[in-house]
């Protein structure tokens, strides 16, 4: 059994890359593979770690689900990387998964995702629902009087699993079936006439109708696009999505989305001076055109979590550096302190921002930190589950058979 690479034989400690540099997810990941490489020049310019220098592997599974996998095992295998940074789509995330956890490796996974997981070889930088797609909710219902949700996403595991939560929780505030419309398209999908009509009808009867969006990549154009074609407003029927960030409305024309909505846990708006030393470095790496994110600010805690676990630790072995992790704190971007817990999933403050016309968001709300949940409470085979790593050295804890479903890999 492969047990994780203490330090390398070459005195470097070796950082695993692992994000679509082609193909349909490059757009978002590229951005991430350069925050990496970034916080790597910034550690080396500190000394390392315990006096090592980090080394990028850099490989590109090109938007190919699969090929993460064998990206991730060539990275661990072949080039004996101590730790890997990557992962976007919850597609790739899966895929890696078998091999993380059969070599013992460890991943740090920095987006948004569905929850329903926690691995003893993964620590979820990004949001569970509870921390992004539960607080929007509450915010469509509680701040705007929604009355009735269009849930529309592209087709695969992330926007499914979050849209049965939220169907579940919308049903549990009292939000009648017929009052919840879900729909999902395929990646890269362009024709949302009908969508966006059958959204409209949702409002004959006088009923506040929003839309909460899971749509990913390209085909957030197009839909917005047929909104404002359609002569839907922000006001008439508000967006708020989930995967519609700084770096997607980069470069585009924002006027039909000027007024939506993204819930997100950081936005580059943030007023705090670590922030604003953040984005002077990346602008002063990458260009002044270049924006920050969340899953970039995710990778950043993430990193620095490890960072400073390595350094605690005293060595680079997996399972030593996991079992330090768990408690480690870390300053995030927006003002506050993360927090990572033993399930594996960050304290994460929850902020919704309103898309402006320079493709900046207005922070409209933001609450104090949130603790992940990586299992709903509003399905009922995932209410009676639990994770917790050290206490219980279990992933899926029965609360109530008191059985642990999930253990360790290498146990």
């Amino acid at each position: 059994m492969f047990s994780g690479a203490a330090w390398a034989a070459d005195d470097t400690i070796k950082v695993g890359v692992l994000h679509s540099l082609s193909g349909t997810m490059a757009i978002s990941e590229t951005t991430l593979k350069d925050t990496v490489l970034m916080l790597i020049d910034e550690q080396n310019a500190k000394g390392g770690v315990n006096g090592k220098m980090l080394e990028a592997v850099v490989v590109d599974p090109a938007s190919d689900w699969p090929l993460f996998a064998e990206k991730a095992r060539e990275l661990l295998t072949v080039s004996k990387v101590d730790v890997i940074f990557g992962c976007w789509t919850s597609v790739s995330r899966k895929s890696v998964l078998p091999v993380i956890e059969e070599l013992n490796g460890l991943l740090f996974y920095p987006v948004q995702y569905e929850g329903e997981e926690s691995s003893y070889n993964v620590f979820y930088t990004g949001a569970a629902p509870n921390q992004q797609a539960i607080p929007a909710t509450d915010y469509f219902l509680d701040e705007l009087g929604v009355e009735k949700f269009a849930l529309l996403g592209t087709d695969y595991v992330y926007p499914r699993t979050t849209n049965n939560i939220l169907e579940a929780y919308l049903k549990d505030k009292g939000i009648p079936a017929e009052d919840i419309f879900v729909n999902y398209t395929p990646f890269g999908h362009s024709d949302w006439s009908k969508i966006v009509s059958d959204v409209k009808a949702l409002g004959a009867d006088g009923k506040k109708v929003g839309v909460i969006s899971t749509i990913n990549g390209d085909a957030n154009i197009g839909f917005y696009k047929e909104l404002a074609a359609q002569g839907v407003s922000a006001d008439d029927i508000p967006v708020v999505a989930f995967s519609v960030g700084e770096e997607e409305l980069s470069g585009l024309d924002t006027s039909n989305l000027v007024g939506h909505l993204a819930a997100w846990n950081y936005f580059e708006s943030a007023d705090t001076p670590e922030n604003a030393a953040f984005i002077k470095e990346w602008k002063a790496r990458m260009g002044e055109d270049r924006v920050t994110n969340d899953p970039m600010e995710a990778t950043y805690i993430g990193f620095n979590m490890w960072v400073n676990a390595v350094e605690e630790a005293k060595t680079t072995d997996v399972d030593t550096v996991i079992k330090t992790m768990v408690g480690q704190k870390f300053p995030n971007l927006t003002g506050g302190t993360a927090e990572m817990l033993p399930n594996h999933h960050l304290t994460k403050p929850v902020l919704i921002g309103e898309i402006m016309a320079d493709g900046q968001f207005d922070i409209i709300s933001e609450t104090d930190p949130v603790p992940g949940d990586a299992w709903t409470d509003y399905l009922p085979d995932s209410a009676v589950l639990k994770s917790d790593w050290p206490g219980l050295d279990c992933g899926m804890y029965n609360t109530q058979t008191e059985t642990c479903v999930q253990k360790k890999s290498n146990y």
